[in-house]
């Protein structure tokens, strides 16, 4: 089934000029990218997106590391877009991810990890929804 996700480039691989090398991985692996723009978030964008996290201890962490940067924000299109994204970006943890995924090859820590994506259906609605308006997707 076709399917849209929500990928976030984040602020330390643009900090390392990898976009075009994530890119690359999404394009190659069959995804399709339908919209896509380069900003920089505020704290209240920030706080808004991440707000599911917000009791937890590293909220205040990851609100600071997400607006420390710019980030590349992309809605994927393909067939199981959310999964197959998924299994690009490699586990949270880029030492436990596998070699040759995003976060293998381009993340420094669990914390600075390269690349968000949304990790159902439901979500990735939601996500492509705070950053896009319908008519922004192609």
């Amino acid at each position: 089934m076709v399917e849209q996700t929500l990928s976030i480039i984040k602020p330390d691989a643009t900090k390392k000029g990898v976009i075009g090398k994530i890119i690359d991985r999404f394009e190659s692996s069959g995804l399709r990218i339908a919209a896509m723009k380069k900003l920089q978030l505020s704290k209240c964008d920030a706080q808004q997106f991440y707000a599911v996290h917000k009791e937890r201890p590293f909220f205040g962490d990851l609100v600071e590391f997400m607006i420390s940067g710019p980030v590349v924000v992309i809605v994927l299109e393909g067939e199981g877009a959310v999964l197959k994204n998924r299994d690009l970006m490699g586990a949270t943890n880029p030492k436990e991810a596998e070699p040759g995924t995003i976060r293998s090859d381009f993340a420094e820590s669990i914390d600075a990890n390269a690349v968000h994506g949304s990790d159902s259906l439901e979500n990735a609605a939601n996500e492509i929804a705070f950053f896009f308006a319908q008519r922004e997707i192609c």
